[in-house]
Parts: C-alpha cells; sequence; structure tokens
C-alpha cells in the first residue's frame, strides 16, 4: 500500500510541475479547473482498479484502460516537466551570472515560447498513445522471411509456415477487428499454422466467446499449438495446485475446440511424398523463475531420428540460449520445474528452427527497417525480443504477438502474423 501512495504523491508532484506550462500559456481559470479535474479522474480511476484488485480475479478491460489513460495522460507530461526542468536550470544559471557580476538586467520569467514548444513536443505521445490504444492494437502486419536450410528435405523446398502468438483473449474487445486478423492468417495459404502460447490472461473461459473467430482458421497440414506462462492459471489462482491444474486442463479443451494440436512434451511428423520434417512443441520454459518450467526437450524430442529437420514451438525466447538459471532449494523442489535439459543450441539433437514469442516487444517501441532501427525497452530483458536471430547454424524466430496485455494497444510494435517460406540451399546460392 504504501508504495502506491508514494507513487501517487509523485505523480502529483510531476503534474503541479507540468501544470505550469498552462499557467503560462492561458489565464483561463475554467482551463485550469478542467486540467486538474482530468488529472484527479485519471489518477482515482487508476487507484480504484488497483487497490481493490483482488488475487484469483481475472485482469479486466477496466484495469487495463486504467493503465492506459494514466499513460495517456502523464507521459506527455513528463515532457514538460523536461522541458521546464532544462528551462529552470538556465534561469538559475541566468540568475547566479547576474548575482556575481553585478549584471542589473532583468530575467522576465519563463519565456512563452518554451512553453508553447515543450506543448508541441507533448502532443507527439499523446497522440501515439490514442492511435495504439484506438486502432494500433489492430494494426496487424504480415511480416515474410525466407530461411535456407541445407538439409531441409526436398519435398519441402518452399514449404510455409504462419506463426501467431499470444492470443491474450481476455483484453480482446472487437470481434469485427480480431476477425479481419483470423481472415489475414487464412490468406497468407501456409502449409501449417503454428501458435506459440498465451491463449488467455489467466482464466480458461476468457476464450469461449472467441472460439467461434478462431476456430475458422486453417491450414492444409493442420494448426499445432503450445502453452505459455499465462496459460496455466498462476496469474489467477497462484500456488494453488488443484486449480492450475482444473484450469490447465480448461485450457487445452479450448485448444481442442479451436482445432489445435496442443504438443505437450511432444511431436508431430508430417510426411510428403516420403519425405517428413517434424513439429516439436513444448510447454513454457524460460530462464525467468517466475513463471513455470515445464518444458523438456527430452520428451519432445523421443523416437525422432538424429537427422531428422525440426521445427520447434517454444513460448520463451530466453530457452534458446540462457546461459544460466539459479535454482534454490525451494525451485528444485517445485514440480513445476524441469531442469533435465541444456538450451535449445546445446541440445543434443539439431533443431532447426525455433519460434517464439512471449515478449509482445512489450507493444511499445520504435522500428524502421529500411534505416536499420528496431528498439524497444524489452530488449534489456530479452535480448532476442522480436524477429529472427541466428546462433551455432540454428534460428530462432521472436513474434511480436497477436493481441496485447495489461496495456490495451501497440504505440510502434505492431501486432504480428508471421509467415516463414522454407527453402533448401544457402541463402546466397
Amino acid at each position: 500500500m504504501l508504495r502506491w501512495i508514494i507513487l501517487i504523491i509523485l505523480i502529483f508532484i510531476l503534474d503541479f510541475y507540468a501544470f505550469q506550462v498552462i499557467k503560462t500559456l492561458t489565464k483561463s481559470y475554467w482551463i485550469y479547473v478542467l486540467y486538474w479535474i482530468l488529472s484527479i479522474l485519471v489518477v482515482a480511476n487508476f487507484a480504484y482498479y488497483y487497490f481493490n484488485f483482488v488475487r484469483g480475479e481475472s485482469f479486466t478491460h477496466g484495469h487495463g484502460y486504467a493503465v492506459a489513460f494514466l499513460f495517456t495522460v502523464f507521459v506527455p507530461k513528463v515532457v514538460l516537466v523536461l522541458f521546464m526542468f532544462g528551462e529552470d536550470l538556465v534561469r538559475i544559471g541566468t540568475y547566479l551570472f547576474q548575482k556575481f557580476s553585478n549584471d542589473t538586467a532583468h530575467y522576465n520569467g519563463r519565456r512563452e515560447f518554451v512553453s508553447k514548444i515543450a506543448l508541441g513536443v507533448a502532443a507527439i505521445p499523446f497522440a501515439s498513445f490514442v492511435y495504439g490504444i484506438t486502432k494500433g492494437k489492430y494494426n496487424f502486419q504480415v511480416l515474410k522471411r525466407t530461411i535456407y536450410f541445407e538439409d531441409l528435405p526436398e519435398t519441402f523446398d518452399g514449404y510455409k509456415i504462419t506463426q501467431i502468438s499470444d492470443i491474450h483473449s481476455g483484453s480482446l474487445e472487437s470481434k469485427e477487428d480480431i476477425a479481419f486478423g483470423v481472415n489475414l492468417v487464412n490468406e497468407q495459404n501456409s502449409d501449417v499454422i503454428l501458435f506459440t502460447g498465451d491463449i488467455v490472461n489467466s482464466k480458461a473461459e476468457e476464450m469461449q466467446e472467441w472460439i467461434p473467430v478462431f476456430d475458422k482458421l486453417k491450414a492444409k497440414d493442420g494448426k499445432y499449438s503450445v502453452l505459455g506462462n499465462h496459460d496455466y492459471g498462476y496469474y489467477a489462482y497462484g500456488g494453488d495446485v488443484e486449480l492450475n491444474r482444473k484450469n490447465q486442463i480448461e485450457v487445452e479443451a479450448v485448444h481442442k475446440s479451436i482445432g489445435f494440436d496442443l504438443l505437450l512434451n511432444e511431436n508431430r511428423r508430417i510426411e510428403k511424398n516420403g519425405e517428413h520434417i517434424n513439429i516439436l512443441g513444448v510447454e513454457n520454459w524460460g530462464a525467468s523463475r517466475h513463471f513455470p518450467k515445464r518444458g523438456s526437450l527430452k520428451e519432445a524430442t523421443k523416437n525422432i531420428g538424429e537427422n531428422d529437420f525440426n521445427i520447434l514451438m517454444s513460448h520463451d525466447p530466453s530457452h534458446f540460449d540462457y546461459t544460466e538459471m539459479e535454482l534454490n532449494t525451494e525451485d528444485i523442489n517445485n514440480h513445476d520445474i524441469i531442469i533435465d535439459e541444456s538450451n535449445i543450441i546445446n541440445f543434443s539433437k539439431h533443431i532447426h528452427l525455433t519460434l517464439a514469442g512471449h515478449t509482445h516487444g512489450m507493444q511499445f517501441g520504435i522500428e524502421l527497417p529500411r534505416l536499420g532501427i528496431k528498439w524497444s525497452p524489452v530488449k534489456y530483458r530479452y535480448p532476442k525480443w522480436a524477429g529472427l536471430y541466428k546462433k551455432a547454424s540454428k534460428y530462432l524466430y521472436v513474434n511480436r504477438g497477436f493481441g496485447y496485455l495489461a496495456f490495451p494497444g501497440r504505440i510502434g510494435i505492431w501486432p504480428e502474423i508471421t509467415v516463414i517460406e522454407l527453402k533448401r540451399g544457402t541463402e546466397s546460392a
């Protein structure tokens, strides 16, 4: 409770400082009143949802929009504060110069044009948040990549995979927009659809109203899926093993209702003209100690040949090449942690391509491919956070997510439908 009170106090200190811009640009009493009413309502709404959050309840749309309104209103104010703070430094410097140089020139106070510039710059994040909340979260992007493998079976030369990830059905709102995204997946006419986890926010029931939308997904060779960290019920039921297990069973039933073949540390063989590739799927496994670690590469690769071509679905990209995981005694005795394997890079059987999600690209960042710009704050937590990576002749692709979580929008990092074409040979050939 104390940390929330401190946060709210800091917000209002920031708010008062930003208010100086408004005072500089207008003397209207009613604008002052509206400014403070809006600020108080946004903070009060945020406080209401988060002080009254009950463990065991789902993260609601109300919680999401409480976050969205807070960010939309206060991030631009941070910009105002930065400008005002910079000018205050100039004012202090000017005052000290006058004091010690006996200069009698009078400093005329805060310059109006600085406030106007500050307000103009602050309008940029404000507009970005408004767009991200209203349109950006449905701005589906089809990203296509071609990956070459010298040992790809000849029959599968040109084989197309569509990957989607992180539906987070508990956050979704517009059936029309989501149906558009599903149709966009189908328009890719891929051979197989692979879904890499987090079909719900916390509870299986969140997906019920969306089953008639997502069961329209289709692919010639089927639809395969895995679970993500949100699919076990931990965010609703905490450490209640019975409720978590019940929720997982219900989530598994949801996958079946959609037509997904859910792989729980399993594999499936796709055969064509006497040749085959393997689709592997592990349960959630990542470097973080805060999420369940049930994935087992050993189980998922049972009964597959040493020279087989393998495509793996693993929700968390840190599974690919983590270097260290600290386990205490409690962790080791935890039934949710499997420690029977190395990372994907060093695993004994060759895994050609790993597909992951999980990061969402933090739903915030900037990507300008033509300029080589790709940045999101999430990179400091997950170095491999979006797009294609290669290490030790193995590939990892991290999908930016189909849905959204917590913040009901996307800014600069758009919802993604990935289409990967497998080609036989080398890229330079």
